[in-house]
């Protein structure tokens, strides 16, 4: 059958052990991880004005143990580069990734002739297992000074 390839995506602005716990488990779905890092204006269109630059997040995501490849995101739709290049049987999404519901992003793939599994991943409970959790924190400890 082949090796099975899984992608995830997310914005990994301050990698934490959320994001670990993340791509563990994406990566133990199949053979090969590979992980889309949004692009800066997508970052800012989607949620806010990234901590640091598209370039920078892409290369920590790559130097990670679990992640066989990490690429940047590019303006347009996230489609086009899953489908012609990454071509994943499986497809990860994080419990907070709202952009599509499993069943819908399948539907949309088949419509292009692609067929992919995908799966969201359960919400994990850590702390400070999150940007704005550590943001927030940083705010409230040091924001005073």
């Amino acid at each position: 059958m082949g090796r099975k390839r899984v992608v995830a995506t997310g914005v990994f602005d301050l990698l934490h052990l959320g994001h670990i716990h993340f791509l563990r488990a994406a990566r133990e779905l199949g053979d090969e991880l590979v992980v889309i890092v949004a692009n800066d204006a997508t970052v800012r269109r989607m949620k806010r004005e990234p901590l640091m630059p598209a370039a920078v997040r892409t290369e920590m995501v790559a130097a990670l143990k679990p992640v066989d490849q990490a690429v940047m995101g590019r303006e347009g739709n996230m489609l086009d580069i899953v489908v012609e290049e990454i071509k994943p049987h499986i497809i990860v999404l994080g419990y907070d990734q709202e952009l599509f519901e499993p069943k819908a992003l399948e539907a949309k793939l088949a419509e292009r002739g692609h067929v992919a599994q995908v799966v969201r991943l359960p919400k994990l409970e850590h702390g400070l297992a999150g940007t704005r959790k550590i943001v927030a924190r940083i705010l409230r400890d040091f924001g005073q000074e």
